[in-house]
């Protein structure tokens, strides 16, 4: 996966924006202004997703290419070197389930808004 691919990824789920809010360097992927998503497009391509807190440290402990989320909560949030060792889809699934967990946080109101879009 390289930059372009994880951005049009990210966008192709329902109510995703993109911006740079911190810097001019780190793109961040937002479902309806929540983060899910930060990946850095100067550096070596990485990304930050949120995750279950029990199953980020089994992902730290399984794939060398997964650390705890660079400046995030690292309970939460993995950092994952996109460097090929991880496949696709497995980073898409992580994709996946950082957006879930961030609109599944939402109140009510703001996920009744998603479905209806």
């Amino acid at each position: 996966m390289n930059i372009e691919e994880l951005r049009l990824y990210c966008l192709s789920k329902k109510a995703v924006t993109e911006s740079f809010p911190f810097d001019e360097e780190t793109l961040v992927f937002k479902v309806l202004d929540k983060m899910f998503l930060l990946t850095n497009i100067n550096n070596e391509l990485s990304m930050n997703v949120k995750c279950e807190e029990d199953l980020a440290i089994e992902l730290r402990e399984r794939y060398a290419a997964v650390l705890p989320g660079y400046h995030m909560n690292k309970r939460y949030w993995n950092t994952v070197r996109i460097d090929g060792s991880v496949c696709d889809d497995l980073l898409k699934e992580w994709i996946d389930k950082s957006y879930k967990l961030v609109v599944e946080k939402m109140p009510k109101k703001k996920q009744s808004e998603l479905e209806n879009l």
